[in-house]
């Protein structure tokens, strides 16, 4: 499996109670894999290997097949994700317009790489493809809030907003 983020798991019972209880649901519907992956990532953020392998047991399927989906779709993610979820689009007009200074400078500020979650998971930080605001290049997003035509020089005051 590749390397998560080095945050170590810390899901509750409540968690588990309630991932548990929507796969026996899901444990005999035909194509009930990816409706189950859907659900424990809503429960728990992500999918960490612990909560593979509880899928993997319900669902009666391998944790290799699991895994396959998991690291398959780009909506499932094995990281866990901030309070704030940063992303900054390197687009081809966003990366045109500044988006790799501007993902630089939100690296620099917060002292973790894109894919990496703050100690306190306060925020975390994805570098991603067009998100369509192509006409407000360069763009980052917090979490649902946009912002465009910004700048490395914006960055601080932005991620301030959310300290």
């Amino acid at each position: 499996m590749a390397k998560t983020s080095g945050v170590p798991f810390q899901g509750t019972k409540e968690q588990e109670k309630q991932l548990r209880e929507k796969l026996a649901e899901l444990k005999d519907v035909q194509g009930g894999l990816m409706p189950a992956l859907q659900e424990a990532q809503a429960i728990y953020g992500y999918l960490p290997k612990e909560v593979q392998i509880i899928i993997a047991e319900v669902m009666g399927v391998s944790l290799e097949e699991v895994y396959g989906v998991v690291s398959f779709y780009a909506q499932f993610t094995i990281v866990p994700k901030g309070k704030y979820k940063i992303g900054v689009c390197l687009g081809t007009a966003c990366y045109v317009k500044g988006s790799g200074e501007v993902l630089a400078e939100v690296e620099k500020v917060l002292g973790i790489k894109a894919g990496q979650i703050t100690s306190d998971a306060k925020f975390s930080i994805d570098a991603t493809r067009c998100i369509g605001c192509c006409g407000l290049a360069p763009v980052m997003t917090v979490n649902d809030d946009v912002y465009g035509r910004i700048t490395a020089k914006d960055v601080a005051g932005i991620l301030a907003k959310y300290n």
